[in-house]
């Protein structure tokens, strides 16, 4: 055993591991990287700003009859894409139709009365004529009968008679006359003006096209082009006049609503580049720009804003909604944007729209 364990090799001697130095390289650039990272950072967020609270919108039309009645024909279904134009539903045409007859009947019996009228006029004036002729008459007769009588040669009877005569025939003058004013006053007091002046006749006139109106409102189409939205009408429902009858969602314009925080738009400006991405398409961009910037924050537009002066109160940064109109949304191969979608915006705050260029886009931002 002691012969054994001295014959056995002595273990070797553990070789001591030398440490691994940093480079001084590593020690400088290490501090760079992270400087120069959060340096870009830093960059960036004063070179554009960005937010997630952003929605796809588009206008949004609750159709409804301009006249009341029953439905008797319903032509789209829901989510079905129309064109300007088409028929969406019908309203029963029957009452409206018997309504224009009535009134193209209202207005010939006005053509037949101004007809009358002017019938009349010249009527009572070949009765004037006459009456003023008896007239005469009637008064050089009273003026004679008045001599003789002066001189005692007729009897009182017949001066009588003659002043009788002669107040008929003035009578029946002034009637004559009244008749003549009163056909006259029905021609706006001329017998030449012409019949569609007349106040009856376009009173008529107005009543015929509101009625002729009405039919064409029987058949409800679409104000734009749009998708028929989540509607039940029903052929046999009752629609009173300006009741909603289905949505329509119209795919153009469509544009971003980007709700901002109030410390991110003191510079922002319209007419500012912009990006925007919809979660629903992932790895697509559009180009955009800012078309408008709301002149108060979404609660102040709410039912019932915040009262900020009664009770406990908490700062809380505002929203201030911005439009970003899409620049490409209508090309071919776009993708297609539906209204409600999410999406992602960031607005290049580098550029500085022109005054002269950014009022005429804030006004047409306005007129939609």
């Amino acid at each position: 055993m002691t012969r054994q364990s001295d014959s056995a090799a002595p273990e070797a001697a553990p070789v001591p591991v030398r440490k691994r130095r940093v480079p001084a390289w590593l020690w400088v650039a290490g501090p760079l990287v992270v400087a120069g990272f959060f340096g870009w950072r830093w960059y960036v967020s004063q070179a554009e700003v960005g937010t997630d609270n952003a929605y796809v919108k588009a206008e949004r039309i609750l159709v409804a009859p301009q006249v009341g009645g029953r439905v008797v024909e319903v032509a789209v279904g829901q989510n079905q894409p129309v064109k300007r134009g088409d028929l969406l539903f019908r309203i029963d045409p029957q009452p409206l139709q018997i309504a224009v007859a009535q009134n193209e009947a209202l207005l010939a019996h006005m053509t037949n009365a101004a007809q009358a009228s002017r019938a009349k006029v010249a009527g009572t004036g070949t009765t004037i004529r006459s009456a003023r002729e008896t007239l005469s008459w009637a008064e050089r007769d009273l003026a004679r009968m008045e001599q003789l009588a002066g001189q005692q040669l007729v009897s009182r009877k017949m001066l009588d008679d003659a002043r009788h005569a002669a107040a008929s025939a003035r009578t029946e003058l002034a009637d004559a006359i009244a008749s003549q004013s009163e056909a006259a006053a029905t021609l706006s007091g001329d017998a030449a003006t012409p019949t569609t002046e007349l106040p009856d006749y376009r009173a008529a006139l107005a009543m015929l096209e509101k009625a002729r109106l009405d039919l064409a409102h029987a058949e409800v189409r679409a104000p734009v082009d749009g998708i028929v939205g989540l509607h039940d009408l029903q052929v046999g429902e009752f629609l009173g006049v300006g009741q909603t009858a289905m949505p329509l969602v119209a795919t153009d314009p469509v544009w971003i609503e980007a709700n901002f925080k109030e410390t991110e738009l003191a510079r922002m400006q319209v007419g500012q580049s912009a990006t925007v991405k919809v979660d629903g398409y992932p790895g697509v961009k559009w180009k955009a720009h800012v078309a408008s910037i709301a002149p108060a924050s979404g609660s102040e537009f709410s039912v019932l804003p915040a009262q900020n002066a009664t009770g406990n109160w908490v700062k809380i940064v505002q929203r201030i909604p911005v439009r970003v109109e899409i620049e490409d949304a209508d090309r071919d191969d776009a993708p297609v944007l539906r209204a409600g979608m999410s999406a992602e915006v960031e607005v290049d705050l580098r550029e500085r729209a022109a005054p002269a260029a950014a009022a005429p886009a804030e006004a047409a931002a306005g007129r939609h």
